[in-house]
């Protein structure tokens, strides 16, 4: 967690919170609207939270809902985010295969993992582990929402370079660089290169890394039976398009525990 330690002072400069989630939510509260109409409040857990920005826009909007990730620094922020909006959101400092330990069993009536969190599980044993974690913390018919880069096309066409963000704040200016480098044994190494200067100052540079395994569409087929799910379905993307392996930009997955 070394990477998002050191990023997680920046990462609400790195994403336009406004848009992202004007664009993300309405196809998540879709998703969270199929549960069951006797829930009087909806409990979900966003795991792989970062600063916990999802969660304190669903609190806002009246689901009872807590937060989760292995970077203590992300979860400072998202405290202080939750505080800041005047929310009550439970935030812990606890990654995959220990949720249900911390929030208990069969507690969530959702649970959310956004921002392609789960390729950073590099082995197959801890992608198997997550996701029974998750139906573990799920109430039985509860749902289940992931979203990853679609890796099938990133694979295929060892694109390397992502759109960079930039971020200003008065006279202060950051500018983030991402890329892939495609490693022997199959993982990618994830960087980011953020740049900051001020009053046309010299820019400041700094590179943070983190590896990944790239997450198939095929895998999550495979495994998501095999940890208690059903119903599964797939997208391209949080407007809810049909998921195609050569093109489209992410894969969306959602999925109803049995």
């Amino acid at each position: 967690m070394t990477m998002y330690d050191e990023f997680s002072a920046d990462y609400d400069r790195f994403v336009n919170w406004e848009k992202r989630l004007a664009f993300e939510l309405p196809f998540i509260e879709a998703q969270l609207s199929q549960l069951s109409k006797d829930n009087n409040v909806v409990q979900v857990l966003d795991a792989a939270t970062g600063t916990g920005m999802h969660a304190v826009a669903l609190a806002t909007r009246g689901y009872q809902v807590a937060g989760a990730d292995l970077s203590h620094r992300m979860i400072e922020r998202a405290r202080l985010n939750a505080i800041s909006a005047g929310m009550a959101v439970r935030f812990e400092a606890v990654g995959f295969g220990s949720l249900s330990e911390v929030f208990g069993g069969e507690s969530q009536d959702a649970v959310l993992c956004l921002g392609n969190s789960l390729p950073h599980l590099l082995t197959i044993k801890e992608l198997e582990m997550a996701l029974k974690d998750f139906a573990a913390c799920l109430k039985p018919g509860g749902r289940l929402l992931l979203q990853n880069r679609n890796f099938d096309s990133v694979m295929q066409t060892r694109e390397r370079w992502m759109d960079p963000q930039s971020h200003r704040e008065g006279r202060a200016e950051w500018l983030f660089v991402r890329f892939y480098d495609f490693l022997p044994d199959g993982l990618i190494q994830f960087n980011i290169t953020s740049l900051y200067h001020e009053g046309g100052g010299d820019w400041k540079m700094k590179v943070s890394s983190s590896l990944l395994r790239p997450l198939l569409q095929a895998e999550l087929a495979e495994l998501l039976p095999v940890a208690g799910f059903g119903e599964v379905e797939y997208y391209g993307g949080m407007r809810g398009e049909p998921f195609r392996s050569n093109e489209s930009g992410n894969l969306v997955v959602a999925a109803r525990k049995k």
